[in-house]
């Protein structure tokens, strides 16, 4: 595990910044290829020590920005400017340089003021991103000042998310210089494709590693909604396929919640090591805490 806890600055749903301290203590303890199928905003990369990294999203936007990110990390001073110039252009708040709502906001908004006050901005920017999709400084911005951090397109592939109740702050700065410190300093590679074409391009050898954070099956999280029980049983096919050829991995997973049972899951763990984790499984639609089982099951001894 590394010694400094690093946090991705796309914050992105399924996020698993809080759980990789746990997670990391169970996977193997010298890793030379790491991969990742399903990368997401990649706190969990970002938790690893490994020789290499491997990574992959079947969202084009997701890859894109960390791309777009990583490509910057040889002058973060430069991105930075980039970005409060386009914030100041459009004024929006910026809390990270003190420029925030009024007092008066405040109180007459205590739950929405960063909401109220950047609306027009974010408007204004999601239309102008929307007229060409090309503008990444413009999609980094609009997930930072979105609602609940998300990439949400329609079915024309317009940006539709709406203003979110925060801004860009000192947690958002602070996750970018970490960011781009880590991707700087290691062999990484991104790719935009199906899981299962990731995998099949590689011969796997001693030392590599397979770490899973596929859609929770029985969440109502929007990014599990695109994952039906087909989808479950042919990701499970394929790590038995893996294991077969001793290939390590490890995957995270529900098995309950909110009183759902992921029977599918439950049965094929069985013939595995099945490592319950500590975590109080938040949705994306509702933020009270559930009766939540999440577990990380590997085909090893750690």
């Amino acid at each position: 595990m590394l010694e400094k806890r690093i946090r991705s600055p796309l914050f992105y749903v399924g996020d698993k910044y809080k759980l990789m301290p746990q997670l990391v203590e169970l996977f193997p303890s010298k890793i030379g290829r790491y991969f990742e199928p399903f990368v997401g905003g990649g706190s969990s990369f970002l938790a690893v020590q490994a020789e290499q990294y491997l990574l992959n999203d079947i969202d084009k936007y997701i890859i894109k920005l960390h791309r777009f990110i990583t490509k910057a990390a040889p002058d973060p001073d430069l991105l930075f400017s980039q970005l409060f110039d386009i914030i100041y252009r459009y004024n929006f708040t910026v809390s990270a340089l003190d420029k925030t709502v009024s007092h008066s906001l405040k109180i007459r908004f205590p739950k929405t003021y960063f909401a109220q006050y950047n609306k027009k901005a974010f408007l204004r920017l999601r239309k102008d991103f929307n007229a060409d999709k090309t503008n990444l400084h413009y999609l980094y911005l609009l997930l930072i000042y979105g609602f609940n951090h998300f990439l949400r397109f329609n079915s024309d592939g317009d940006f539709n998310l709406p203003v979110g109740n925060v801004d860009f702050n000192k947690n958002v700065q602070n996750a970018l210089i970490g960011y781009m410190a880590f991707v700087k300093e290691r062999d990484i590679t991104f790719y935009n494709t199906d899981y299962r074409k990731f995998l099949a391009q590689f011969t796997f050898k001693k030392n590599d590693f397979i770490y899973l954070d596929p859609p929770y099956l029985i969440s109502a999280s929007e990014y599990n909604r695109i994952w039906s029980e087909k989808n479950e049983r042919e990701l499970l096919n394929l790590l038995d396929v893996l294991h077969k050829k001793s290939v390590k991995f490890a995957i995270s997973n529900l098995i309950e919640h909110k009183g759902r049972t992921n029977d599918i899951f439950k049965a094929w763990a069985k013939n595995y090591h099945v490592h319950v984790v500590k975590s109080n499984y938040i949705s994306y639609h509702d933020n009270t805490q559930k009766n939540s089982t999440e577990v990380l099951v590997t085909n090893y001894v750690s």
